[in-house]
């Protein structure tokens, strides 16, 4: 081989390396842009008090959700996350927000808001995912209608009410 063609070939070669490398890092790593939408509004809470949950563990991970410029969140996950429950905090980060896919019946049983509701990571990665609004009626109104791209989990909220706060 020509010494022109192997000094190219090596060239090649270390630059190809660090592109593969950096593909399998990519392919390993989980990131999700996780919305938060308050049911009643329609208008996504910009929050940094979430709390995570991975594989129906009950270990709750409040700093892997950063908050993006738009308000929503970038949530980093570990390569073996397969399913995951989010819930939010509010007033000082003393409150969780009811998830509404858990509140069928629009608060009338503290068991119906602390229900957890896992969600695929897999799905969420490649067609988007968005949670069920159990807070509103059986006809969802236009400011709740919701898509999510692939990458993302939208999920609503509603503050608790008086008497959940007593109960909490």
């Amino acid at each position: 081989m020509h010494p022109r063609a192997r000094c190219v070939s090596l060239l090649c070669l270390c630059l190809a390396v660090p592109a593969f490398f950096g593909s399998v890092r990519a392919q390993t790593e989980k990131t999700i842009t996780v919305r938060m939408i308050d049911t009643r509004t329609g208008i996504l809470i910009a929050s940094s008090n979430y709390l995570v949950r991975i594989n129906h563990i009950r270990e709750e991970h409040g700093d892997w959700i950063v908050k993006n410029e738009d308000g929503s969140g970038k949530l980093t996950l570990p390569p073996g996350a397969e399913e995951i429950s989010v819930h939010a905090t509010y007033e000082s980060a003393t409150m969780l927000y009811a998830n509404c896919d858990a509140d069928k019946d629009h608060g009338s049983s503290e068991k119906a808001s602390r229900q957890e509701h896992w969600y695929p990571v897999a799905t969420i990665l490649t067609s988007g995912l968005v949670a069920p609004n159990g807070c509103v009626g059986k006809k969802v109104p236009e400011k709740d209608q919701v898509v999510a791209k692939p990458g993302e989990f939208v999920f609503f909220v509603r503050p608790l009410s008086p008497r959940e706060q007593l109960l909490d």
